[in-house]
């Protein structure tokens, strides 16, 4: 399992379990020690069962990035009730390291397989990951972020940015 994966089941099961957030790590991986935004997805028998990120870096590394984001899509997703002590066993974790985003000007530029795009009008702002399973057109993937934002699907007056990541299971 990979480092990054390892301290986000870390977080959530000491979480889950006794309440207490973990530190970090004591000697952090030279990828723990950079600034980014950072998704924690968990999966129960291959469904979602939490997912929660930020799309620009709030804490000091990844790693604090990953705790934060690890425990808040185990409790609190609201698409999903707390993960608890029993579910533990049967979750499995992934760890997305976002790019710096980048504006899009033309929807070509645009790949739901390659990129995950933001949406943003005024304080809306809507996020999809890349490559989710059954979105496979770009126009999809906007629709669904434009959603998330609480955007009109038709409303033309949103700036796009599309990231990459690097996914860790």
């Amino acid at each position: 399992m990979h480092p990054l994966v390892s301290l986000a089941k870390r977080a959530v099961a000491e979480y889950v379990k006794h309440g207490q957030v973990i530190n970090p790590p004591g000697e952090l991986t030279p990828e723990m020690q950079e600034r980014a935004g950072v998704f924690v997805s968990l999966k129960k028998t291959g469904q979602l069962r939490g997912c929660i990120g930020t799309f620009a870096p709030t804490t000091a590394n990844i790693a604090e990035e990953i705790i934060k984001n690890a425990i808040a899509a185990a409790t609190q997703d609201p698409r999903f009730a707390p993960v608890d002590e029993e579910e533990l066993e049967a979750l499995t974790y992934s760890v997305d390291v976002l790019s710096e985003p980048e504006q899009v000007t033309d929807l070509k530029q645009l790949d739901p397989k390659k990129y995950g795009v933001i949406v943003v009008k005024g304080l809306q702002k809507g996020l999809l990951l890349p490559d989710i399973e059954g979105v496979t057109t770009a126009d999809e993937q906007l629709r669904i972020a434009r959603i998330k934002a609480g955007i009109s699907p038709h409303d033309e007056e949103c700036v796009i940015y599309r990231f990459k990541v690097k996914r860790y299971h």
